[in-house]
Order: C-alpha cells, then sequence, then structure tokens
C-alpha cells in the first residue's frame, strides 16, 4: 500500500506508476509520494521507501535502474547503491529514495519536503514587528 501526503493531479504520470509498480514488486515498505512540483523545479515527485536490509536496499535500486533501462526511461543517476543504506535513484521527473528504517528515522525526508512554509513566515513576521 502506497501512501500520498500530497493531492496528486497526475496519478496516472507513467515514470511514478512504472517507480511505484518495480518497488512494490519487490516487497518495499513504506512507500509514500511526496508531490514537491511547488517546492522545487529540480523534479515533480519524490517517492521513499523503506528496505528491510542492505541487500533489500540495493536490489530495489539495483531493479528500478534496470527496468527504467529496459524501458528506455531517462536515468539522470544514481547513488548509493553499492553501500545500500540509502540509494537514490533520479528517474528525472521522479526521485526515489529507498532506505534502512533507522536511516530514513534520523534524515526525516517526509518532514523536511513536507514542511509549511505559511507558518513559518507568519512566525518570522512576528518576530520583526516585536523588535
Amino acid at each position: 500500500m502506497t501512501a500520498v501526503l500530497s493531492t496528486l493531479s497526475e496519478l496516472s504520470m507513467p515514470v511514478l506508476d512504472f517507480a511505484l509498480a518495480k518497488l512494490e514488486d519487490l516487497k518495499a515498505k513504506e512507500i509514500i509520494v511526496l508531490d514537491v512540483r511547488n517546492q522545487t523545479s529540480m523534479t515533480n515527485y519524490m517517492v521513499i521507501a523503506t528496505g528491510t536490509s542492505t541487500q533489500h536496499v540495493k536490489s530495489l535500486a539495483q531493479n528500478l535502474i534496470q527496468e527504467s533501462k529496459q524501458k528506455s526511461l531517462d536515468i539522470i543517476g544514481h547513488e548509493g547503491v553499492v553501500l545500500g543504506e540509502w540509494a537514490l535513484v533520479d528517474l528525472n521527473e521522479v526521485v526515489v529514495h529507498i532506505m534502512l528504517g533507522p536511516v530514513r528515522e534520523y534524515y526525516q525526508l517526509e518532514k523536511l519536503w513536507s514542511v509549511e512554509t505559511e507558518p513559518a513566515l507568519k512566525n518570522l513576521r512576528k518576530k520583526e514587528i516585536k523588535n
């Protein structure tokens, strides 16, 4: 089951659907999709998934890379596949992070990319008014 942390207006997006299917094929855990179109211009969606071991993380990433090549998808790059603690596969429109549970908990990418800027701006304005 995949959790979506933002409304996806283009749920049928082929690259996103492809990446999710490949992660689910090899039993990735806790898969979520973040819609980051309003936060960055480098990608549209980030997918974060958990692997149960370093070998599982490596297998998930290697399978996604191999299957992407077979489908002639645009692979911008990949990192961390050799170590297997945190692998990143950049498919241009979709960036996939595959992490071990403790690594995911430590870096909390969901929290980083789900930050609401509006409350932070309001707090900053309140501080400016006080000074």
